[in-house]
């Protein structure tokens, strides 16, 4: 069996959004006890990720870090028709994830104690981002 669905994603800018419980949701409400969760985010300028969720300065530490190899506004880059951050947040999502996929078991994605998955918005704006869930697997 195989259950899709579309999430619209509010990013208030650069920074991190968790998704987990929605994530869930999905997963649970398709009534597959066993299989795979994917999730595809449609953006080439923000990305996906699974972290850890108890402490938000492991978040803001991998912002930092990242900010550091990809700066904005790099002489580098000749893409910059959105701005400083345009090209940036492109690298930044080629290095990063557009996609995970998370094992279901007894109907809800098998994630660690400190787990969480988090839409991570690379442009300084506020975005609407686009994320498809689809959970692959066998009903009870």
């Amino acid at each position: 069996m195989v259950v899709q669905e579309r999430l619209e994603i509010t990013a208030p800018g650069r920074g991190t959004v968790e998704i987990t419980d929605q994530v869930q949701r999905i997963v649970t409400s398709s009534g597959i006890k066993t299989g795979l969760c994917h999730v595809f985010i449609h953006h080439t300028s923000a990305s996906l990720m699974l972290c850890e969720n108890a402490d938000p300065a492991v978040r803001h530490d991998l912002e930092t870090y990242l900010s550091r190899l990809v700066p904005d506004g790099d002489p580098l880059f000749t893409h910059r028709q959105e701005g400083a951050d345009d090209m940036a947040a492109h690298v930044r999502t080629v290095l990063t994830h557009s996609e995970l996929n998370l094992p279901v078991t007894d109907g809800r994605c098998a994630l660690g104690t400190w787990q969480g998955v988090y839409v991570w918005e690379h442009r300084f704006s506020g975005q609407r981002r686009r994320v498809t869930v689809t959970v692959y697997g066998e009903q009870a």
